[in-house]
């Protein structure tokens, strides 16, 4: 379990500035005025869970017969709803141009590239898989299983309603390593370019050896040799360019988001 809890509050309360502007395509009657709708959002949470107020605003601009499904795009690329906010803005957005501006859709769903997302229960849903797929993992879903509904519908309300205490009173009990540590990490990598890497990794060895995040970038990533001589990628975690020296454990126990995976972005 991860005893630092100032850093665990640190992360949660994580956010970033969003300015969000209808596709001028889409909109048939008065420009909107304002413009832009600004929303501080949680890096750790779903863009559907925080956007209803941005479709309303929205949705008074449009022709009403021909609304779609609600879709977010950044400069050409169509964002994954099923990404949280922090992994999608690190992967496409930058520090130095913030408010980060995304672009509102109503209509032509990219379908080959979006899953659906009909409603918040579709976020639930595939929420609570990822956390069940992260304790197979690290605990052979024992902690999961151990716990009652009341549980899982806890760590749900508290990143819907974005209440720290509310989820880490339950997510502790998934955070507890013990005496034999985690089996594997739960953990994905995205790099810049699109591509996706996710492998079984232990924290630690046979041998006892602490397991480094440049260990698991070395197991990783095929293009990674170990070269010194070479310049390193950069890896982002929760926003923070983390050093390559970092056990792979305290990265878990620290950064992982609510649904208890290591979202690390690649920038090579």
């Amino acid at each position: 379990m991860a005893e630092d809890r100032e850093i665990l509050r640190e992360v949660w309360e994580g956010r970033i500035p969003v300015s969000f502007s209808l596709s001028p395509e889409e909109i048939v009657n008065e420009q909107p005025d304002p413009f832009f709708y600004y929303l501080l959002v949680p890096r750790l949470s779903y863009f559907p869970l925080v956007t209803d107020k941005v479709q309303k605003y929205f949705q008074k601009f449009l022709d009403a017969e021909i609304q779609g499904e609600f879709w977010l795009e950044f400069e050409g690329q169509p964002l994954k709803w099923h990404y949280p906010v922090g992994v999608l803005f690190d992967l496409y957005g930058c520090e130095e141009n913030l408010p980060w501006k995304l672009t509102v859709h109503f209509q032509n769903f990219p379908k080959d590239e979006l899953l659906h997302c009909p409603n918040k229960d579709a976020v639930e849903a595939h929420f609570m898989s990822m956390v069940k797929e992260a304790d197979a993992l690290k605990h052979r879903s024992q902690v999961i299983n151990g716990m009652q509904k009341k549980d899982h519908k806890q760590l749900w309300l508290g990143l819907l309603n974005d209440k720290f205490d509310q989820f880490w009173s339950v997510n502790r009990k998934l955070m507890e390593s013990g005496e034999e540590k985690f089996k594997y990490i739960p953990y994905k990598i995205y790099l810049s370019d699109g591509s996706f890497s996710q492998q079984l990794f232990k924290p630690i060895d046979e041998n006892g050896t602490v397991h480094l995040l440049s260990d698991l970038m070395q197991q990783a990533l095929p293009d990674f040799n170990g070269d010194e001589t070479k310049l390193k990628p950069q890896v982002f975690i929760q926003g923070i360019e983390v050093p390559w020296e970092t056990p792979i454990l305290w990265l878990c126990e620290h950064l992982s988001y609510p649904d208890n995976f290591l979202h690390i972005c690649v920038h090579q």
